[in-house]
């Protein structure tokens, strides 16, 4: 290789190496204000949470006339909460048979958010005089404790003699066939003393975020279901109609076809 060659060789390598590391102080530079922009995001995402706690605390005032209302008018349907639980797909695959027996004398449930909402809620079930507990309030309550961890609370539950559901062994089936099958027995009293992962409660959660909202809809899941069948069988009894009346208009035209046959035998 020639002195010059050689020379513009180290010249290459030179500017290549230049251009590594001007590319990489741009690179450093471009993530740190990456991270500066982030941490903006970040700080409206936390202004967001702020104010959306706001509306969601206002509004959950607001709503409580309205749940008292509902709660005094529930409380002229026999069996409402039973019949809402027994239809409610998830809650029924819970009950026995004594269980749905139990909660015939549920006569209240009520859900309260606390006051902060994030730090959690407390569920209650009022029943009426029975022969299964002494209590009138059965009540569950999550909340964040002071290390950050979502932990449970119940009311123990004072069971007659003789009568305690979650030492029952068997229970059979609710009448809807839903429930599950278990290798241990369960019911869903059960419930009120399991406390092993309060931040994933299955049932709680169902209960304030699907049930409480709107309970009339699984309430009222059998009468939707049975309009839904007699609108199709209107369905079909037109559909029926319709194709009686097609063979009608064909067996018609079939007649008229073989009068002109006739006629224009005549003629001949």
């Amino acid at each position: 290789m020639s002195a010059s060659s050689a020379k513009a060789s180290r010249k290459e390598n030179s500017n290549h190496d230049g251009a590594d590391e001007t590319s990489e102080k741009e690179q450093q530079e471009a993530i740190e204000h990456i991270d500066e922009v982030q941490n903006e995001i970040d700080r409206l995402n936390e202004q967001a949470s702020e104010e959306i706690l706001k509306v969601e605390q206002k509004y959950n005032k607001l709503r409580q006339p309205f749940f008292q209302k509902r709660s005094e008018l529930i409380a002229k349907i026999p069996n409402f909460w039973v019949t809402t639980f027994v239809n409610h797909p998830q809650v029924s695959a819970l009950l026995g048979e004594e269980d749905e027996e139990a909660l015939h004398y549920l006569s209240k449930v009520e859900v309260t958010e606390f006051e902060d909402i994030k730090s959690g809620y407390r569920i209650d079930f009022s029943f009426d005089e029975n022969p299964y507990f002494e209590n009138k309030v059965l009540s569950k309550e999550f909340n964040v404790n002071e290390g950050g961890d979502p932990v449970s609370k119940s009311t123990e539950i004072k069971w007659k003699a003789g009568k305690d559901l979650t030492k029952r062994s068997g229970q059979t089936p609710n009448k809807a066939g839903k429930k599950r099958q278990h290798e241990e027995p369960e019911s869903f009293f059960t419930w009120f003393t399991d406390h092993s992962d309060a931040g994933a409660d299955e049932l709680g959660e169902v209960i304030k975020d699907d049930i409480w909202p709107n309970p009339l809809q699984y309430y009222l899941v059998p009468d939707m279901e049975d309009e839904e069948g007699e609108d199709d069988e209107e369905e079909d009894e037109e559909g029926l109609e319709d194709i009686d009346e097609g063979e009608e208009d064909e067996g018609e035209d079939e007649d008229g076809e073989g009068e002109d046959g006739e006629d224009d035998g005549e003629d001949d």
